[in-house]
């Protein structure tokens, strides 16, 4: 499906690392927000 000449370099492992690194950032920050909105 993915050429060598991958444009946005999510076939790389680093950036396989970082992407997943965004989503568990975003999951903490909704998990924190949705934590603080139940407490009220």
């Amino acid at each position: 499906m993915f050429t060598d000449a991958d444009p946005t370099g999510l076939s790389s492992p680093l950036g396989q690392l970082v992407s997943l690194g965004f989503m568990l950032l975003a999951l903490t920050v909704a998990l924190r927000w949705w934590w603080s909105q139940r407490k009220r």
